[in-house]
C-alpha cells in the first residue's frame, strides 16, 4: 500500500496577476481534498506593467476554459502579432519580431538561407516581408490564423495586450467561483518549523495566523517568504542587463490601435508602447547610472502619443533570479522569483511557466527533494534562455551615441549566447537549445534586424537547385493578398470583443 500524504492546503501570499493566475490554475487542477487560500492587501499596490504577452498565454486561458471574447472584453484587450523594434540596431532603423515563422520552409535548406542568398544576388525585399504577422501588422490588420496548413494564414501566431489589473480581477472571479478563499490584510511575517525550517504559518499585522502545507510566494520584489523568511539568495544579472529602473504612464489613444507592441531604443534604455481599448500603456526602462527618475519621467511625458492619463509611476528592480525558485515548502511565482525587463513581454509568461511546472511536479507533504531539484533546474534554465535572448538585443547594437549603448556593444556576454551569435555569424545557422522559449524564427528576427549578417551560408545551398527567388516572390504576393482582404484591427475588436 502506498503511503500517500496529499497536500491538504495551499496558501498564496499576494494577489495581482501572479497571485490570481496561481489561484485560478490551482483551483482548476485541485478538484478535491485541498483548500486554496489567497491573502492580499488592497493597501499594497501591484506593479501591473505586464500588459503585453506572448502566444502561450492563450494556452493558459484555454486550459482554464476561458472564452477569448469574454476575457478580452473584461480586460480591455487588443490583439498582438509581434513587436516592432525601433532604433535598436541603428538610429532610424526598425524591424519586426513576428509571432510565427517567416513563411514556410519549401526546401531542405531553411527559407532564411535562400533569402540571404537572394539578398546577396540583389534581392531588395527585407526579411520582414516574408512574415504573415508583419504583412497584417504593418497595415493595422488582424485576423485569426487559419487551420488550413496550405494557407499562408496558418503561418502566424498571436497574443494579447491587456490591462493586467483587470486580468487579475477577471481571474479572481474565476478562482472564487471555484472555491478559492480570499483574505484581506497585511502579512507581518512567517513562522518556521523548528525541525526543518519549513514555513509553518504566516502571521498578520492584526494578530491572525494562517497555516498551510504549501505556500506560493506572489509578494513581488519583496519576496516575503522566499527571501525574507527563507533567505534564499539572488543571482544578479545587472552586468548583462544594466537597466534597473522604469517609469510607466498611460495616455489617451490616438489613431488606430496597432496590433503589435512597439519598443523604441532611447538614450539610456528603451520605451514601450502598448495599445489597449481604453488607453495606451507607455513606459521608459532605463539605467540609473545614465539617467535619473525625474529626467526619465520628463522624457517619457514629452514622447507620449496622446494626453497623459496619470502621473508617472516609478519602478526599481534588479534583473536576475532567486538562487532557488522552490525552497523547502515555498514556491516563488512572478516577481518574487526574479525579474527580466519586459523587452520581450515575458513577465506574465514566467508566472504561467512556474505555475505549469508546479502542477506538473505537484508535491505531497514529504516534499521529495528530487522533485524540488527538478523544478529548480527547469526554472533556472528557462530564465537563463530568456535572459540570453534579451541580452542579444543589447549586444547586437551598432549604436555608439550614448554611454549605455557603447557599454552594451562592448560587454562580455554568457558563453551560451556567444555560441549562438557565433554560429549565426559563420553560416547563418540558428542553434536551438533545451528549453528555449524563443524559437529560431525569433532569434532570426533579431540577428537580421540588428545587422548580425553571416559571413557565409549553409554549404548545402551550393548543392540545391530550386527557384528560391520565384518562390519567395510568390510567398510575398500571397501574404499581401491575404492582408489586403483582412479586416482592420479595430473592426475585429468592435465585432469580437469591444469592452
Amino acid at each position: 500500500m502506498m503511503d500517500n500524504k496529499p497536500i491538504r492546503s495551499v496558501l498564496i501570499v499576494g494577489g495581482g496577476t501572479a497571485g490570481w493566475m496561481s489561484a485560478a490554475m490551482l483551483a482548476h487542477a485541485l478538484q478535491r481534498d485541498c483548500t486554496v487560500t489567497l491573502i492580499e492587501s488592497e493597501e499594497i499596490g501591484t506593479v501591473g506593467v505586464g500588459e503585453a504577452t506572448i502566444p502561450p498565454i492563450r494556452m493558459f486561458n484555454q486550459t482554464l476554459g476561458v472564452d477569448e471574447r469574454a476575457f478580452m472584453k473584461a480586460t480591455q484587450g487588443t490583439f498582438k502579432l509581434g513587436i516592432e523594434f525601433v532604433n535598436w540596431g541603428r538610429q532610424g532603423h526598425c524591424y519586426f519580431h513576428p509571432f510565427g515563422p517567416h513563411g514556410r520552409d519549401f526546401d531542405m535548406v531553411p527559407l532564411h538561407q535562400h533569402w540571404l542568398k537572394a539578398r546577396a544576388e540583389g534581392e531588395t525585399a527585407p526579411l520582414d516581408d516574408h512574415a504573415m504577422a508583419w504583412a497584417l501588422a504593418k497595415e493595422n490588420k488582424f485576423t485569426h490564423p487559419s487551420a488550413d496548413p496550405r494557407s499562408v494564414l496558418s503561418t502566424f501566431d498571436y497574443a494579447y495586450h491587456f490591462d493586467a489589473g483587470l486580468y487579475a480581477r477577471f481571474l479572481r472571479s474565476y478562482a472564487e467561483a471555484k472555491g478559492v478563499r480570499r483574505i484581506e490584510g497585511k502579512i507581518a511575517g512567517a513562522r518556521l518549523r523548528g525541525e526543518d525550517g519549513f514555513v509553518a504559518a504566516v502571521g498578520m499585522e492584526d494578530g491572525r495566523s494562517f497555516e498551510a502545507d504549501l505556500f506560493i510566494d506572489c509578494s513581488g520584489f519583496r519576496g516575503l517568504l522566499i527571501e525574507q523568511a527563507l533567505g534564499t539568495g539572488y543571482e544578479d544579472w545587472t552586468h548583462w542587463l544594466p537597466c534597473d529602473r522604469a517609469v510607466a504612464m498611460p495616455c489617451e489613444n490616438v489613431g488606430e490601435p496597432t496590433p503589435y507592441t512597439r519598443s523604441t531604443a532611447q538614450e539610456a534604455g528603451w520605451q514601450w508602447r502598448i495599445p489597449l481599448q481604453h488607453r495606451t500603456g507607455n513606459g521608459y526602462v532605463f539605467c540609473s547610472q545614465h539617467l535619473n527618475e525625474t529626467e526619465a519621467a520628463d522624457l517619457l511625458t514629452q514622447r507620449l502619443d496622446g494626453k497623459a492619463l496619470g502621473d508617472p509611476r516609478a519602478l526599481r528592480f534588479t534583473t536576475g533570479r532567486r538562487k532557488l525558485h522552490w525552497n523547502r515548502n515555498v514556491v516563488a511565482v512572478g516577481l518574487s522569483s526574479g525579474f527580466l525587463e519586459p523587452l520581450e513581454s515575458t513577465s506574465i509568461h514566467l508566472i504561467q511557466a512556474n505555475i505549469a511546472k508546479l502542477i506538473a511536479l505537484f508535491p505531497d507533504r514529504d516534499f521529495d527533494p528530487a522533485t524540488r531539484d527538478e523544478f529548480n533546474r527547469i526554472a533556472a534554465t528557462e530564465m537563463e534562455r530568456i535572459r540570453d535572448f534579451i541580452i542579444l538585443h543589447y549586444k547586437l547594437t551598432q549604436r555608439d551615441d550614448t554611454e549605455l549603448w557603447r557599454y552594451c556593444a562592448a560587454m562580455d556576454i554568457p558563453d551560451t549566447l556567444a555560441m549562438k551569435i557565433d554560429h549565426f555569424r559563420r553560416h547563418g545557422r540558428l542553434i536551438a537549445r533545451e528549453m528555449d522559449l524563443f524559437a529560431p524564427p525569433s532569434w532570426l528576427s533579431v540577428h537580421i534586424g540588428q545587422f548580425n549578417d553571416p559571413v557565409g551560408l549553409d554549404p548545402l545551398l551550393d548543392h540545391r537547385s530550386v527557384d528560391a527567388r520565384g518562390w519567395l516572390a510568390r510567398l510575398r504576393a500571397a501574404m499581401a493578398e491575404e492582408a489586403a482582404r483582412a479586416p482592420t484591427h479595430r473592426q475585429v475588436i468592435d465585432r469580437h470583443c469591444r469592452a
